[in-house]
């Protein structure tokens, strides 16, 4: 199964202007958080926040709607989230813990939830967002992409970014520039290569742009804490849904992207294998 199991896929987007108007797509992940946070069933969440203007995503505990809302929007180098969970759960003091988080992360995540010695902190985390993914770049390589390949003077001079209809996208005073994928190439973090995961499939809830027309989002709800958070944010008109049968350009394109990722990163981990280089452990 491409997709890692899951209990529903739905195209859906927020209905509140605030996150959609900051947020990526359809704005789900904003508008969970912000459900939950809102309701009590989270007390706080660890997110990718950007420093000032200049796109390096610092991990950020947030505890509120408004703190989730100015941290929307995805950034595309890596951000050490995980390194945050210990500063929630001892710092802060939260008992009920939400997390955004990569395919890569997730694992992580759930390795350490399974293992006794880390559990006292892993099993604060009640909701994982996944997001779909890729690859994700180095910061050196977002600033090529920027000056040499799209004419910025600056990286900082991106008010947005996002990857979408084969390109890599970088905005500028309203403006949309794009690079093709395929120019991207090479220039991705190396240990995306052997990855085999691009729609987080041990999260709670996973989310992305892929099969949703412009402004949704594709969601598959995969556990019973990740079901019933995101039914109850529709519940409360938070959160608006279309079955994926009735939208372009529909599941079978996120299972063929997801099909791709594990084929082409398959045999580049064979490769790896034949020379004695040493490769993770899938969960």
């Amino acid at each position: 199964m491409p997709l890692g199991t899951y209990k529903e896929a739905l195209s859906a987007k927020a209905t509140d202007s605030k996150i959609t108007d900051v947020s990526q797509d359809g704005g789900i992940v904003s508008a969970l958080l912000c459900y939950a946070l809102d309701e009590g069933i989270l007390e706080g969440a660890v997110v990718a926040g950007t420093h000032d203007d200049d796109w390096r995503p610092i991990p950020t505990v947030v505890t509120s709607s408004d703190e989730v809302i100015a941290a929307a929007g995805t950034k595309y180098s890596m951000s050490p989230t995980l390194s945050a969970i210990k500063e929630a759960t001892r710092q802060y003091g939260i008992e009920k813990l939400g997390i955004v988080a990569t395919p890569c992360q997730v694992q992580g995540l759930r390795k350490a939830q399974a293992y006794p010695f880390a559990r006292f902190v892993a099993d604060k985390i009640k909701l994982i967002v996944g997001i779909y993914c890729m690859e994700n770049f180095p910061m050196a390589s977002l600033d090529t992409f920027a000056t040499a390949k799209l004419g910025f003077d600056s990286l900082q001079d991106a008010s947005k970014m996002d990857i979408g209809k084969g390109k890599f996208w970088l905005t500028k005073d309203g403006e949309d520039s794009g690079l093709a994928i395929k120019e991207t190439h090479g220039y991705e973090q190396a240990g995306c290569n052997i990855c085999m995961d691009y729609v987080a499939e041990w999260a709670d809830v996973s989310t992305g742009s892929v099969g949703s027309p412009d402004g949704w989002s594709t969601v598959l709800t995969r556990t019973d804490a990740g079901e019933t958070v995101f039914k109850a944010a529709v519940d409360a008109g938070l959160i608006e849904t279309k079955p994926m049968d009735d939208v372009k350009p529909g599941l079978g394109l996120l299972e063929k992207l997801a099909s791709g990722k594990k084929d082409k990163n398959g045999k580049e981990r064979e490769r790896r294998a034949k020379m004695g280089l040493p490769l993770p452990v899938e969960y």
